[in-house]
């Protein structure tokens, strides 16, 4: 009598090979006809922009690059990468104040937070522009004492200084939780294991904590650019010469709305193509050590499975 626990079990797809690098990808229909939706979908909205005469294009390309429309363009760059730097700079200063032992200091950056994202950025600009309305003049001097100097507020709140205030203090309040966030997100034992090896407090944020937490501020970072940007269309309410600005000063007078308005939809487009690309090779940069730990952690993986 055979034994059969003794016996090798034969495997019968053993003599079956698959080669895995020629085999060829399962096709869904259901992606096919999603995939012939969407190109059915792209050449009407491209049969729509070249034929319908009411966008003008012939007048888009005269004011593409009018002198006063690249003057917008740029201001509104300016007012980005202004309101940007203030407002990362406070915004750090807010999140360290979030995190900080001291409580007056945490609660007053949680309650600055709280205001300066909870109201509108539009609101905020029209209430800098009126400052006047309520400090008719703003001072320095010793608090419930002396001025020692004082200027007029309508000398000093112009619609330059009210959009860089607003769009900082809004700004700052975002950047403040991003910062927050990141830092968080960093397991507390590499700051235990800075501090083994003697770094200081200055140095283990900087040199462990922030490099870490770099690759989860950097993406909403990123966005909140790209919101500013075009944020700063707001600031045509208090007649600002930003790019919106520009292009219904000109438009205010030709009556030529709809292609004024595509033109500042041109430039919009191009300058957050531009600062997507950027952002996704910072992305790339700080995420190095990730991508290779995770490479490094599936290599792993597959060789104890297949040993």
């Amino acid at each position: 009598m055979t034994d059969l626990t003794t016996q090798p079990v034969r495997n019968p797809f053993a003599d079956r090979t698959v080669d895995v690098a020629n085999a060829g990808r399962r096709i869904h229909p259901w992606r096919v006809v999603v995939g012939i939706l969407l190109a059915l979908v792209t050449v009407q909205i491209l049969v729509f922009l070249a034929t319908n005469e009411r966008f003008e294009w012939p007048v888009v390309a005269e004011y593409l690059f009018n002198p006063s429309v690249l003057m917008g363009l740029g201001m509104s760059i300016l007012l980005t990468i202004v309101g940007m730097v203030f407002g990362s700079i406070l915004g750090t200063a807010l999140a360290a104040g979030q995190l900080s032992d001291f409580r007056p200091l945490r609660w007053a950056s949680i309650v600055f937070v709280g205001v300066f994202r909870g109201v509108p950025p539009l609101v905020q600009l029209i209430f800098w522009y009126n400052l006047a309305y309520l400090l008719p003049r703003l001072a320095v001097g010793v608090p419930f004492g002396p001025e020692l100097f004082s200027w007029p507020t309508n000398d000093l709140i112009t619609p330059l200084t009210a959009a860089v205030i607003g769009l900082s203090l809004h700004e700052a309040a975002y950047m403040a939780e991003i910062i927050r966030a990141g830092i968080l997100s960093v397991d507390s034992g590499q700051r235990d294991a800075a501090a083994a090896m003697g770094f200081s407090r200055w140095h283990s944020f900087t040199r462990v904590v922030l490099p870490q937490a770099m690759r989860v501020i950097i993406p909403p970072t990123g966005s909140q650019v790209i919101a500013l940007l075009k944020g700063t269309s707001l600031v045509s309410v208090i007649a600002m010469g930003d790019l919106l600005h520009s292009v219904q000063v000109i438009y205010n007078r030709t009556y030529e709305v709809v292609p004024m308005l595509m033109v500042a939809v041109i430039w919009y487009l191009v300058v957050v193509t531009a600062l997507t690309l950027v952002q996704r090779r910072v992305e790339r940069h700080f995420s190095k050590g990730m991508t290779r730990a995770a490479v490094a952690r599936r290599t792993v993986e597959r060789v104890e499975a297949t040993a």
